[in-house]
């Protein structure tokens, strides 16, 4: 019996939660289209790396840090991403197509509702810096600054965090709203 017990034992203590990989860098993609107002001022468009030496990619650049266990339903997450954006038939591009580079940082609260442990949905809420090439009415700037959030699921694959994000900014202030479906890809580690 005594065996029995040690063993017990000793399989309860051997079947602590395992760690997530924390962090995540990688790319992120998608489209984008001004909302509201904005819808036709922004026009729509698509996020990408633009730059005279490379041919255009369809990515931008972002970095995560989500720490938690396989154990726990919930944990926190916080995520930093720089996009270029290219935006088609919008009335503020007077000389060409509309460009625009975005940095935001967000933070928020990852849940899973679910038995897996490799995919939670996300929540996050943040600030961002807008830039455009050209300035966009009403107010005629080219900088902005303001609120985004984000709704999505991120998926463990492979040693790789697939994150699919549904976001909406910029909130407050004086800047174009717009609404963009995002696709990311990061390889997973500490």
């Amino acid at each position: 019996m005594r065996i029995w017990v040690a063993l017990a034992l000793f399989a309860a203590r051997a079947a602590t939660a395992e760690p997530l990989p924390a962090g995540s860098i990688g790319f992120v993609g998608g489209g984008v289209a001004g909302t509201g107002p904005d819808a036709r001022r922004l026009g729509a468009g698509y996020y990408f790396v633009d730059t005279d030496f490379f041919l255009p990619i369809v990515v931008g650049m972002q970095a995560s840090w989500q720490p938690t266990t396989t154990e726990r339903r919930w944990g926190w997450t916080v995520r930093w991403s720089t996009m270029f954006g290219r935006m088609y038939a919008g009335t503020a591009a007077q000389i060409e197509t509309l460009r625009t580079v975005q940095m935001d940082a967000t933070l928020g609260v990852r849940v899973r509702p679910w038995a897996t442990p490799q995919r939670y949905l996300t929540a996050r809420a943040g600030g961002e810096l807008f830039r455009a090439n050209e300035p966009i009415p009403p107010t005629m700037a080219r900088a902005f600054v303001g609120g985004i959030v984000e709704a999505g699921l991120d998926q463990y694959a492979a040693g790789f965090l697939l994150s699919f994000d549904v976001r909406y900014g910029l909130i407050g202030g004086n800047g174009p709203n717009e609404i963009a479906l995002l696709i990311g890809i990061g390889r997973a580690g500490p």
